[in-house]
């Protein structure tokens, strides 16, 4: 019986490691997102406390909606926060 040929597998070479470090947020956007969330709660409760009349007279409910998008939007950055 003939004797089969044994292959010739290629050694594994691993990608080169990146040389880059950790990536970091800019220094204002830590003050920016919770800026944007405290806000959003400070004009809630101005809101409740004032009867819907303030901080913006004259539109009434739409001041929760302000709110809520201020706190909204101060989430949204947190998934980009590292």
């Amino acid at each position: 019986m003939p004797e089969s040929k044994s292959r010739k597998k290629a050694t594994y070479t691993p990608p080169p490691a990146k040389s880059t470090g950790p990536k970091v947020n800019a220094p204002w956007f830590l003050p920016v997102m919770l800026g944007l969330m405290i806000l959003g709660l400070i004009w809630i409760v101005v809101t409740y406390l004032t009867q819907s009349q303030y901080p913006i007279p004259g539109i009434n409910q739409w001041n929760l909606l302000i709110g809520f998008a201020f706190i909204v939007s101060g989430f949204a950055m947190t998934t980009r926060w590292r």
